[in-house]
């Protein structure tokens, strides 16, 4: 319409309806760049969050590859220093086993002492052949359970069974050690004849010079062997195995002579009486002799009358051995007799 035939209120009405339109206009506008804008921000914050996950991962990742390393270098230390500690225990023991060894060619051992017997009584005994390092004694059986071995020594009380005792006695000088085995056989006190042997030799008992007695009673003192067997020649030294625990003999022990004729003329006294006992008198036979022909017997297989082993007498046997399995012979069949046959097939 032309401006001329429209009236103030038409033109205040579409007036205000464009101004409605241009705020509807730009409201919707303003509301889709914002939802473009909340849409990106969403975006961003996302996008964000996945890169933050994955530096906490690599981070993780690196954090695990530190700890392992960490573990893998921490356990290569410490299997070193097992591998170091191993070497010194074992420098260690063996420092320790050669000074033991060492130790032991000063020492000398002293057996069938009286309980009485005390450090002092010692080495006034050994002085005159050198200096004396220390003494041990051993084999103490102490009265009660509640007392160390060592208390019982100091304070005297032994088992009411304990009637003899042990002891090492250490030298300063390997040469010092080597003269006190001239002690040996010497009675110490009234009927207490002293063994001294060194602790570096295994034993020093003469199988060719010895017996083996057997049957003894458990409570039979050393001398009451010594004194049995002295008729035969010279006793060295008489030997009763005991009890660690109790002291009292286990039935059994050896004497040692000066020369192998006393032992011929001891052997002769088996089945004599000895505090009411027949006493078994042997050789001492060492234990690889025995072993070895132990062996012998068990290797060597029955034998054939004639000095054949059985293997030999195979074919002498009705039936033919391997090893332990007998496999008969096989029987023979019987062939028939000749027959003659017809043409046909029959028989004649």
């Amino acid at each position: 319409f032309p401006p001329c035939m429209l009236s103030d209120t038409s033109v205040a009405s579409l007036t205000d309806s464009l101004h409605i339109q241009i705020c509807s206009l730009i409201f919707a506008v303003s509301a889709y760049s914002s939802g473009c804008v909340f849409h990106l921000c969403q975006r961003e914050c996302a996008l964000e969050q996945a890169d933050e996950e994955e530096e906490e991962k690599g981070i993780k990742v690196k954090q695990k590859l530190k700890n392992r390393t960490s573990q893998a270098v921490t356990k290569s230390l410490a299997s070193s220093a097992n591998e170091i500690d191993v070497k010194q225990c074992k420098k260690k023991s063996q420092i320790n086993e050669a000074e033991e060894m060492l130790k032991n060619q000063r020492t000398v051992f002293v057996g069938n002492l009286p309980i009485s017997c005390t450090v002092q009584m010692l080495k006034s005994f050994f002085k005159e052949y050198g200096q004396i390092e220390s003494i041990r004694f051993r084999s103490l059986v102490p009265a009660d359970d509640t007392l160390s071995k060592k208390l019982a020594a100091i304070k005297q009380k032994m088992h009411p069974n304990m009637k003899y005792i042990n002891a090492y006695v250490v030298f300063k000088e390997e040469d010092a050690a080597t003269k006190a085995l001239k002690r040996n056989g010497i009675q110490i006190a009234n009927g207490f004849h002293i063994r001294v042997d060194l602790a570096s030799k295994a034993t020093s008992h003469d199988n060719k010079r010895s017996i083996f007695v057997g049957n003894l009673s458990y409570e039979i003192e050393d001398d009451t062997v010594r004194e049995h067997f002295s008729e035969c020649g010279n006793v060295i030294a008489v030997r009763i195995v005991r009890d660690k625990n109790t002291g009292i003999g286990k039935g059994f022990g050896y004497v040692l002579f000066e020369n192998t004729d006393a032992v011929h003329l001891a052997l002769k006294l088996n089945n004599s009486e000895l505090n009411g006992r027949k006493l078994r008198v042997k050789r001492c036979v060492e234990k690889e002799k025995n072993q070895k022909s132990s062996d012998n017997v068990k290797n060597s297989g029955p034998k054939h009358r004639f000095g054949t082993s059985l293997k030999n007498t195979k074919r002498y046997t009705n039936n033919s051995f391997a090893g332990e399995k007998a496999t008969p012979l096989k029987k023979k069949t019987k062939r028939p007799k000749n027959v003659t046959r017809t043409r046909g097939g029959k028989h004649k």
